[in-house]
């Protein structure tokens, strides 16, 4: 899973088990996985169209989960990734995790970026209550949409446990199993425009030209849409053969191929939050990132952040964080008290608290 679906994993899970008391209606578009249910107080509903489209989000949204709703004789309905009914009265609280589509409509195909456009105004002024995931994204959403900033809350993610310091023997094991023994700097996520892959791997190979440098770099994820351009980048370099794709990985894997990662790169020009940073700083290692819109706020003064748009500056982050040891340290030691600021169990706490008062009032 990518952000929203960690998001709605973590949040949801909590909320279920703290509260036994309450019964939960889940609604899915198709087949569900039973671990998603996550306790005896959640009843799962499959309803169609299977949501894939702008065109059939409409129909999902405003028809299916309008009857639903009433079917069930629904209290509030609440939805981890903002989409709203606008054919109910029932009352609604909504998670918009960013608003890069309003930003950055290049980066989107243009149908999705249509129908965005077009409803995510509507749903934020249908939203009882609007939850969000950074400081960032609510001033952004407060006067993109001139909405008062008492209507949003901020619930700021969190990162899995799992992420943990790994003992040096295990991270070599690891470093022989991805990159043939090399240190590695890692990227975690979606293949995304906004993510700023292009831009990372010119710096990077900018960065082996200049050094020499045996680093590797691991790239995690998969293409959200379809972009040729980093397999033409990768055709004209000379290192080309540095950097290694493992596509989407499990859980317990992923945390083992961030654990002995030598620095995060996650130097997007866009992020509403950017969970990667906080497994990182989890894991005792150090992070190079962006200096724009919410990377900066969840980093702190952990993370070394460079202008996303140059890539020289992207270039030198990267010789810094492979080359000084006393930088890395530092950056690590850092970590380990900016995450405690970001935790799943108190953003469920915050957005329960919202729940009970849009669903009593």
């Amino acid at each position: 899973m990518e952000g929203f679906g960690w998001f709605t994993y973590e949040i949801v899970k909590r909320i279920v088990e703290a509260h036994p008391e309450h019964d939960f209606i889940f609604f899915f578009d198709r087949s569900f996985d039973k671990k998603f249910i996550f306790a005896d107080n959640v009843k799962p509903v499959v309803l169609y169209p299977q949501a894939r489209h702008p065109v059939l989000f409409k129909i999902w949204f405003d028809y299916s989960i309008t009857k639903a709703l009433k079917k069930y004789k629904v209290d509030l309905f609440f939805s981890p990734d903002g989409y709203l009914s606008l054919k109910t009265e029932v009352p609604q609280i909504g998670v918009i995790h960013d608003l890069n589509f309003e930003h950055h409509p290049e980066d989107l195909p243009k149908s999705a970026l249509r129908y965005l456009r077009k409803y995510f105004p509507k749903f934020a002024n249908k939203a009882k209550k609007i939850i969000t995931v950074s400081e960032y994204s609510k001033q952004d959403i407060c006067s993109t949409y001139n909405i008062d900033s008492n209507k949003v809350v901020v619930a700021h993610n969190g990162a899995s446990d799992k992420f943990t310091p790994l003992p040096q023997i295990e991270q070599t094991n690891i470093r022989k199993k991805y990159t043939d023994g090399k240190p590695y700097f890692v990227y975690v996520g979606a293949l995304h425009a906004r993510k700023n892959i292009e831009r990372m791997l010119h710096g990077f190979f900018k960065f082996k030209e200049q050094t020499g440098s045996e680093t590797k770099l691991l790239i995690v994820g998969e293409s959200l849409w379809k972009n040729a351009s980093y397999e033409l980048i990768l055709k004209q370099s000379n290192y080309s053969d540095a950097v290694l794709f493992s596509g989407h990985v499990k859980l317990d894997e992923l945390t083992q191929i961030v654990g002995a990662a030598k620095a995060l790169t996650l130097v997007s020009y866009f992020e509403g939050f950017g969970i990667p940073l906080v497994e990182a700083m989890r894991a005792n290692v150090p992070i190079l990132t962006s200096n724009k819109t919410s990377l900066p706020e969840v980093a702190g003064n952990a993370g070394l952040c460079v202008d996303p748009y140059s890539i020289e500056a992207i270039t030198k982050g990267m010789q810094a964080l492979d080359s000084d040891d006393n930088l890395r340290k530092e950056l690590i030691e850092k970590g380990q008290e900016q995450q405690k600021k970001f935790s799943w169990d108190n953003s469920a706490k915050i957005i329960w608290e919202e729940i009970v008062n849009v669903g009593t009032n």
